[in-house]
């Protein structure tokens, strides 16, 4: 067996009970030191002087400079040493020390044992200075910390399969009472959207709400002025409260909500079968109601829902008069088809701002955009992928003419020139093959340049060659043959119709002489 360290103290009474005329016997049966050891303590003593009867017993630094051991005189050479630089390295950025042996192994050929690597790697981490954390204290409706969890993959009753899931934990930093809820998303619209159902549930806004940086939330991390997403910081400033994002790599200074994360994990969701995300998020409400909110707690050894509905609750500010509404600000980019896209929906706009990067804002009802800070566009949200809200105001001329002359407008118009352009329009919009909408409303423009009179004997002139189509029409309008009297030996030019396959001088067998 290895041999007991003596302490300093005991040390002190073996050389008390010396210089009280004890035997090295009997002080070896109290079990303070075998013979031996106190033989070597008894001839020290005598040299020092300390076994005079009125000598002042020394203290433990005197007696450490003659007992404490010497240890790590000789440093033992070490087949890990030749690779000093690159394992604390390693050891540093904490990597274990079974793959930085294996991969010492397997890149540089290393032969030594993997204790080697182990205890160096031990050795470097001892130099450092130590990673100490102080225990940070609230008052009661100062501060909430919020996080996400890794849930279970559950059935989701809304898109009919199976999601990946995770929660949403915002604890109250005093009386750690919690909310918890689970999603299936980490957008910025769902925590916009748990950090209202939050508040909701508390009855009140915390302070200051303390986050870990996530994407959602955060633009860009950084130690002393992180940038904040547009729609996080308009929604607290609706709510009144304060956005503390910690420094990067610094999870330390939630811990409450990491600890309440971790509670959620192993006390909620073992043996627990949830049938869906909507099933879930009502077993959690009970659970937090119910078994977590009234244990006692390992930090504050209290009940946390006792705690909140005693003290911190009144403590929380107001919820507003009027619910804010959640409101997402993107960035969207309209593309030449006139529209912008956001969560493949697309949402038009006009056409001039094509390649312009445009402020939208979407809530639960509405997606709107702006340009320069003037609204430009508004429209009812939708919310299945390839839907398209489309306003014809939005698109060039020649778009906008070809939507909304659409065929029942063509069929109105061509009534109002008269009977003979009625029957073209109609006879050609019910043609079995061919889409020949863009036909009819060319023929409907030429009203604008020749006038509804001269449009309708064209017409006439084009049925009765049997000739009933745009070009046949417009022909006939530019040599101003309407106006002429129809003869069945004109030739194909001054007639005005194109051939249709058909022969030139075909004539309606009612006109033939017998």
């Amino acid at each position: 067996m290895p041999k007991r360290k003596i302490e300093m103290y005991e040390y002190r009474t073996i050389i008390y009970r010396l210089q009280q005329s004890q035997s090295d016997r009997t002080i070896a049966k109290s079990g303070l030191a075998g013979r031996n050891k106190v033989s070597e303590i008894k001839k020290l003593a005598l040299a020092q002087g300390w076994l005079d009867i009125d000598s002042k017993l020394p203290d433990d630094k005197t007696l450490a400079t003659f007992f404490e051991s010497k240890k790590n005189q000789v440093d033992i050479k070490s087949k890990a040493d030749p690779h000093y630089d690159l394992i604390k390295q390693w050891a540093l950025d904490d990597v274990q020390a079974s793959t930085i042996h294996q991969h010492l192994i397997d890149i540089y050929g290393f032969t030594g044992a993997y204790n080697s690597v182990q205890r160096l790697v031990k050795k470097i981490k001892a130099k450092q200075p130590p990673n100490l954390t102080v225990p940070l204290h609230f008052q009661p409706g100062e501060a909430a910390q919020v996080d996400f969890g890794q849930g279970p993959v559950l059935y989701d009753e809304r898109t009919k399969k199976e999601e990946k899931t995770w929660f949403f934990v915002m604890t109250l930093c005093w009386c750690r009472h919690q909310y918890v809820e689970l999603i299936t998303h980490q957008d910025i619209e769902t925590w916009l959207n748990c950090h209202q159902n939050a508040f909701n549930w508390f009855g009140g806004v915390a302070n200051k709400v303390i986050i870990d940086n996530p994407k959602c939330a955060i633009i860009k991390a950084c130690y002393h002025s992180p940038e904040v997403q547009r729609s996080y910081e308009e929604f607290a400033q609706a709510y009144g409260f304060i956005i503390n994002a910690l420094p990067p790599r610094d999870p330390q200074k939630k811990g409450r909500v990491e600890s309440g994360v971790k509670y959620v994990k192993k006390n909620f969701l073992p043996l627990r079968h949830l049938k869906s995300v909507q099933h879930g998020n009502k077993e959690l409400i009970h659970w937090v109601l119910e078994q977590a909110g009234n244990r006692i707690h390992g930090s504050t050894f209290k009940k946390p829902l006792t705690q909140f509905q005693e003290i911190e609750k009144h403590q929380l500010k107001a919820l507003p008069i009027t619910q804010p509404e959640v409101a997402i600000w993107v960035t969207l980019t309209l593309y030449r088809d006139c529209h912008v896209r956001y969560k493949k929906v697309k949402y038009s706009a006009p056409h001039q701002l094509y390649k312009k990067v445009l402020w939208t804002k979407v809530t639960a009802t509405t997606v709107s955009i702006y340009h320069d800070h003037e609204l430009v566009s508004m429209h009812s949200r939708k919310f299945n992928a390839g839907d398209c809200s489309t306003k014809n105001e939005h698109l060039p001329d020649n778009a906008r003419h070809y939507f909304e002359r659409n065929e029942e407008w063509c069929l109105k118009k061509s009534t109002e020139i008269g009977a003979a352009c009625e029957q073209i329009i109609e006879d050609l919009l019910t043609d079995p093959v061919l889409d020949l909408l863009r036909q009819v409303q060319l023929i409907i423009k030429l009203k604008d340049s020749y006038g509804g009179c001269r449009l309708e004997l064209a017409c006439q002139r084009a049925i009765s060659f049997n000739s009933c189509n745009y070009k046949t029409i417009k022909k006939i309008l530019k040599g101003g043959l309407e106006y002429e009297q129809i003869n069945p030996t004109d030739s194909f030019e001054k007639l005005g119709a194109a051939y249709q396959g058909k022969g030139v001088y075909q004539r309606n067998i009612n006109e033939l002489k017998h």
